[in-house]
């Protein structure tokens, strides 16, 4: 066997760390990047005296790869990798395997998956997760597509993947068919939307109504990261929380920083995900509106001058007990972010038939994968693994029994907390969706009556009576004015 082990087209932080990766586990790498300068700059320094090789012709750098190739694509989603593919096809033989790493839409993965298969090029979708530490020393990943690639692939993956504190088990697992590496990194994407959101809400409550200072605030947030909170977006929390401006280091940096938030768009694609398969996750899509409500600051700022509402009042009271609210909404509603993303997850595991996308996922497989080296990596990740592990077929996360009795000695404190937010004029978005969801999926009987009612006295959509399910009916309600 001769030539470089592993390829990786896209030097920039990503790309380049994980390039690192691959070489340190034990596998020479070949790197190409268009711009040649990246190329140059990576191979003279950055992995200068390593099994490592830089090309500035993509034929010279495939030509470098034993086979069957690996080259794992690490460009900006969209147009950019199918860019890369055209530049590859030439030199590509039947059997090499082409990863794309990125963040593309899974269905995206799945066109290309079908426009390469008369080639015999494999091309393959995987899911990264961990930012640029993560893919030095350790992502999750979540590879899917052709299994006979994904075995192949399997002994590098495993040795650049983060290994879970608790059994030093590898991050990463076949995902499935088709595009569902891609498809389980977007619910991750907005299970993180939702769990940032929620983080959020809980600062605001204790910096706006709680009174707490910043330095307070780590203080709650470093406690928190000692328990059941436990989780990498909190510890980082507590980090940035008062951390000092540069500029002014007497004042919380994050104080300087204007309240509107980015996105890239995998939030956007879980909700019409969700949406397709019918699906809600309303703790989600709030985080997703909440990040567009952000980019209305304009709006914002002169609305707070224009419509009227409660101004926050300090907490009276017991503040640890407050304080402790928080944490109880916090987690209960994080609890609720995580059930969504899995029935999302066991939604697109049902055949095509069946309003599913048929990627022959194995369930208890992928939150085992999110315990380490992701951003949504959290100590009660091990207890998800563990239901679903117990009940392969298991509806929603709320109806284990443990979970279950983790809402059910909390909840009063999350009513507690949404009801004061409410009461204090601070939107609480995603907690509020949260106890909405909690509290609309434990009843039996929802007013949606009515609602069919509406819908057939206006335009004969039919309803099912409660005693003859199955059947549809329309009533003239005009007959009995």
């Amino acid at each position: 066997m001769s030539g470089q082990a592993f390829g990786v087209i896209g030097l920039e932080v990503m790309g380049r760390n994980l390039a690192l990766n691959v070489e340190r586990n034990g596998y020479p790498i070949s790197v190409y990047n268009r711009t040649y300068a990246k190329t140059q700059h990576f191979i003279d320094d950055l992995a200068k005296g390593k099994k490592a090789k830089g090309f500035e012709q993509i034929k010279d750098f495939v030509a470098s790869l034993e086979r069957p190739r690996k080259i794992l694509i690490m460009v900006k989603a969209g147009k950019p990798v199918d860019a890369v593919i055209e530049e590859l096809k030439p030199f590509l033989q039947s059997g090499d395997i082409v990863i794309d790493g990125g963040n593309s839409l899974f269905t995206d993965t799945e066109r290309r998956v079908a426009a390469l298969k008369p080639t015999g090029i494999r091309f393959f979708g995987m899911g990264v997760s961990g930012g640029e530490e993560g893919a030095l020393w350790g992502p999750s990943m979540m590879p899917g597509g052709d299994y006979e690639s994904y075995e192949h692939l399997k002994p590098i993956l495993e040795k650049v993947a983060a290994k879970a504190p608790s059994d030093g088990v590898p991050c990463v697992t076949y995902c499935g068919d088709g595009g569902a590496g891609h498809f389980v990194k977007m619910v991750h994407n907005g299970i993180e939307y939702g769990d940032m959101q929620l983080i959020a809400e809980a600062y605001d409550l204790l910096k706006n109504v709680g009174g707490l200072s910043n330095a307070e605030l780590a203080d709650v947030f470093g406690l928190w990261n000692q328990g059941e909170l436990q989780s990498f977006l909190i510890e980082i929390t507590q980090k940035v929380i008062n951390f000092p401006d540069p500029q002014k280091p007497s004042v919380p940096l994050v104080e300087q920083i204007r309240d509107v938030v980015g996105m890239k768009g995998t939030g956007t694609w879980t909700i019409e995900a969700a949406l397709n398969l019918l699906v809600p996750i309303p703790t989600i899509a709030a985080a997703v509106d909440s990040r567009e409500i952000s980019g209305l600051k304009a709006e914002r700022e002169a609305a707070s001058k224009f419509l009227r509402g409660p101004a926050p009042k300090p907490v009276s009271g017991d503040k640890k007990q407050f304080i402790n609210d928080v944490k109880d909404a916090l987690y209960c509603s994080k609890i609720c972010s995580y059930a969504q993303g899995m029935a999302l997850l066991s939604a697109a595991n049902r055949p095509k038939d069946k309003n599913g996308y048929d990627f022959h996922m194995k369930l208890p497989d992928l939150p085992m994968i999110w315990r380490a080296g992701c951003i949504i990596r959290a100590a009660f990740l091990e207890e998800i693994t563990k239901a679903f592990k117990e009940v392969p077929t298991l509806t929603n996360l709320l109806m284990n029994a443990q979970f279950k009795d983790m809402i059910g000695t909390r909840q009063d404190a999350w009513r507690r907390t949404v009801s004061l937010g409410i009461a204090n004029g601070i939107g609480l978005p995603a907690f509020s969706s949260s106890l909405g969801y909690y509290d609309s999926y434990r009843r039996a009987r929802l007013p949606g009556n009515l609602i069919q009612a509406q819908r057939d006295f206006f335009g004969a959509h039919t309803y099912e009576r409660t005693n003859n399910p199955g059947t549809f009916v329309h009533t003239e309600w005009s007959a009995g004015k």
